[in-house]
C-alpha cells in the first residue's frame, strides 16, 4: 500500500468521472506532478457541494488530495479560469485526448512534459485552431513521454538520414524502412512527412493526412487492437 500522503495545489484537469454511492464522485485526474490519479470526491453530487460546478473537464484546476490507497480522498478543488469552455468537433477531440490519457498512461506515473502539451492543447481547442494539427502534435508526445520510441530521422535498417525524396514504409517498433517491398498492412509515408513530424511542421496536406494514419496505427498497436470510444464518435459525426 502507498504511504499516506497529503497533496496540496497541484494543477491537474479532470479527465473522467463517475458517480460512487448516492452521492459522491470517482473522478480521474490527470495532475502536472503526480501523473494519472483516482480521487474520490465525497459529496459532490449533493446539491450544496464545494465541488459543484467546480470538477469540469478540460478546466485547469488546482486540486489537493489525501491518502494513502489506490484511489485518494479529494480534499479540495478551485478552478483556476481562463479557459474557454470546449464546443462541438473541438469538444469531441477533448474526450479523445482524455481517452488516450486514461487508456495508456499508468497512475501516478509522472509527466510533466505531456500535461504542459495537454494544457496547450486544450488551450488551442478552445482558441478555434486547426484541430489536426493539435491532436498529432499530442499523440506523438504522449507515445514519447511513455516511452515508445518513434523513429523519424533515420532509417531503421542501414542508419542512414531520412530522405525527404524518398517513400518510406513504417515498422512498428523498428521505424522507417525503404518502400520496396514493403510488408501487406504497413503505413507507408514519404520521407517528407517523416521531417515535417520530426520538426513539428504540420502545414502540407500530405503531411496531416500520413501522419493521421501513422499515429493512428502505432496507437492502435499500442492499445493492443481495443477501440477507442471517442474516435467512433467522431467517425460518426464526420458520417454525418
Amino acid at each position: 500500500m502507498n504511504a499516506r500522503q497529503r497533496i496540496e495545489e497541484q494543477p491537474a484537469f479532470v479527465l473522467h468521472t463517475h458517480p460512487w454511492r448516492e452521492t459522491s464522485l470517482i473522478v480521474e485526474a490527470f495532475s502536472r506532478d503526480h501523473g494519472r490519479v483516482g480521487l474520490v470526491a465525497k459529496g459532490a453530487r449533493r446539491p450544496h457541494s464545494a465541488f459543484r460546478g467546480v470538477i469540469m473537464a478540460f478546466q485547469p484546476l488546482r486540486l489537493d488530495w489525501s491518502g494513502g490507497g489506490e484511489v485518494k480522498t479529494l480534499v479540495r478543488a478551485e478552478w483556476q479560469g481562463g479557459q474557454p469552455l470546449l464546443t462541438g468537433r473541438a469538444l469531441m477531440c477533448g474526450y479523445y485526448l482524455n481517452e488516450l490519457l486514461v487508456r495508456l498512461t499508468a497512475r501516478e506515473d509522472p509527466h510533466p512534459a505531456l500535461f504542459d502539451t495537454y494544457a496547450a492543447a486544450l488551450s488551442a481547442l478552445a482558441r478555434g485552431t486547426a484541430l489536426a494539427p493539435v491532436l498529432r502534435r499530442f499523440e506523438l508526445s504522449l507515445l514519447r513521454e511513455l516511452g515508445y520510441g518513434i523513429g523519424l530521422e533515420v532509417e531503421a535498417d542501414s542508419g542512414d538520414p531520412v530522405d525527404p525524396a524518398r517513400d518510406y514504409t513504417y515498422i512498428i517498433e523498428r521505424g522507417p524502412v525503404l518502400a520496396d517491398g514493403r510488408p501487406d498492412g504497413a503505413p507507408a509515408v514519404s520521407g517528407r512527412t517523416l521531417l515535417d513530424m520530426a520538426q513539428d511542421d504540420f502545414s502540407r496536406a500530405e503531411t496531416v493526412a500520413q501522419s493521421k494514419a501513422l499515429l493512428r496505427a502505432l496507437i492502435n498497436h499500442y492499445l493492443g487492437g481495443q477501440p477507442l470510444q471517442s474516435r467512433r464518435v467522431l467517425q460518426e459525426l464526420q458520417e454525418l
